[in-house]
């Protein structure tokens, strides 16, 4: 039985780079792709060190020229991918006021745009074969809102929209479509984006735990085998996405007394 063949976007560091070394270990033919070609060479060498399958190819997933030229050359050297994961995201975090037109371009292309582009283009394939799997890799964002971050979250609501959206344009095709909510994890988006950390709501850490990159990968490993629409870890945010839906006053007063507690919690600790 052949390989499945897996391409992960944004797999040259963080949450990529773990999401694709576990469908390798899981014995998956895994495409990483993202900008960074040193780091995807690193990454994928790394992965073929440990037993497993890898291919690395560097694209700007904004360009969709790009993405039509990716995915032609992983279809004539591999074949159509059997799982997509859509992962590649970026956005620095601040005020719309701080923010350049040029910041909220890329915000939007990356992870909004790049998650469409690769889509449509491996999409034909897929539909003609009767079967694939796309999950789409997302922040509570993409249900809640909060100061200083209006173009990160304005990116991340179009994302959970097109999950949302392809997921009903498949019905009947034998496509499965994966959202997958992640709360903090701890990557180097922090490093790579500058001043973000500092608009990031206050949480108690044993209510809203970070998570390590292995285990975000394993949630989306997990969600996809499983064909799960809706992913969300940790789980308390399904608990604020509904207050949110069903009484949104109550929900922001929630949000507003953990923040008081965890900053509290936190001037005790100092």
């Amino acid at each position: 039985m052949p390989r499945k063949i897996v391409m992960v976007t944004g797999a040259s560091s963080g949450i990529g780079a773990a999401t694709a070394k576990a469908f390798a270990a899981m014995g998956a033919q895994v495409v990483l792709v993202a900008r960074n070609a040193e780091n995807l060479s690193a990454r994928s060498e790394g992965i073929e060190r440990g037993g497993g399958a890898a291919i690395a190819y560097s694209a700007d997933l904004s360009n969709p020229e790009a993405v039509s030229e990716l995915a032609a050359k992983l279809c004539r050297d591999l074949g159509v991918p059997d799982i997509l994961v859509n992962n590649a995201g970026s956005g620095r975090w601040a005020p719309l006021i701080e923010t350049s037109p040029e910041e909220l371009r890329h915000t939007i292309e990356v992870p909004y745009l790049a998650a469409a582009y690769a889509t449509r283009a491996f999409l034909p394939g897929m539909i003609a074969r009767g079967s694939g799997k796309i999950a789409c890799v997302t922040s509570p964002a993409s249900y809640l809102a909060w100061r200083d971050a209006c173009g990160y979250i304005a990116a991340r609501h179009a994302l959970k929209g097109f999950a949302e959206g392809l997921r009903a344009d498949l019905k009947g095709t034998g496509l499965h479509v994966t959202l997958v909510v992640l709360g903090a994890v701890d990557t180097s988006y922090w490093a790579n984006n500058p001043g973000s950390r500092a608009s990031v709501p206050k949480t108690i850490p044993g209510v809203f735990p970070q998570l390590t990159v292995q285990q975000a990968a394993a949630v989306i490993v997990d969600g996809i085998e499983r064909k799960r629409r809706v992913v969300v870890k940790p789980a308390i945010y399904r608990l604020v996405f509904a207050m949110q839906a069903l009484a949104p006053s109550l929900a922001a007063r929630g949000i507003r007394m953990v923040s008081k507690r965890a900053e509290r919690t936190n001037e005790s600790a100092e």
